[in-house]
């Protein structure tokens, strides 16, 4: 029966299936722990197939992190419709199901896994910050960012996900607020960066525009609000 299936299975789709199969695996556990056996049997072929359509583990590993990569980056991609802060909600909750489904295998990618240190990898992280970075931009409007913009907007990718590998140790913050949180924090890093630069300043203000009375950046604007201290009677 297997063999019926191997000849039937074009070579692009053999490789998918070796790809999304080594996928769910690291996922589920780190890469180093994954054997070329246990990929085998899982895809349902013998080990000595695997090697045909992949040199070893490394090649299948760098096509899986590819994989993941491309799907994590398309995470950002979202129609440039209504308030930004709205927009920016629906991104941390596509981005956190993503977390969450493949836990390991996101702490592989962004820590490393077999391949960690080697170029190949780090220019698959780097693209997909690179994606998320310009998918930002556009959904600001800004084509040529000044520097303190592009500043912002790369730290706070950076800390997205600093946040998610460090909730998945442990999820000792619910899901929720964290996402809420780290949409909170675009915005306070857009407002340290305005309270220097007018051209950020503008920036802001137009984003404030744009959001509604119960949108994340006036929720963060109400919360600030509390904590100030109130006026004593005189």
């Amino acid at each position: 029966m297997t063999n019926g299936v191997r000849r039937r299975m074009a070579v692009e789709q053999r490789r998918e299936q070796l790809i999304a199969v080594a996928l769910d695996l690291f996922g589920h556990r780190r890469p180093d722990d994954v054997s070329i056996d246990e990929i085998a049997a899982a895809a349902g072929i013998s080990r000595p197939l695997v090697y045909h359509y992949f040199p070893g583990k490394q090649s299948l590993y760098e096509a899986a992190l590819r994989r993941a990569a491309d799907e994590l980056a398309a995470l950002f991609d979202e129609p440039r419709e209504g308030p930004l802060g709205e927009r920016l909600s629906r991104v941390m909750r596509r981005f956190f199901d993503f977390v969450e489904e493949h836990g390991t295998g996101f702490s592989a990618l962004m820590r490393g896994g077999p391949a960690a240190g080697s170029s190949r990898t780090c220019a698959v992280i780097d693209g997909v910050r690179q994606a998320a970075y310009e998918e930002v931009l556009h959904h600001l409007g800004v084509q040529s960012p000044p520097p303190r913009l592009e500043l912002a907007v790369r730290s706070w990718i950076s800390l997205t996900e600093t946040t998610a590998l460090l909730w998945l140790d442990g999820r000792r913050i619910p899901r929720a607020e964290l996402e809420r949180q780290l949409v909170h924090d675009f915005a306070a890093l857009t407002a340290v960066s305005a309270a220097y630069d007018e051209g950020m300043a503008e920036i802001l203000r137009r984003l404030l525009a744009d959001e509604s009375d119960r949108g994340p950046f006036m929720d963060l604007i109400t919360r600030l609000a509390v904590l100030m201290p109130q006026p004593q009677p005189s």
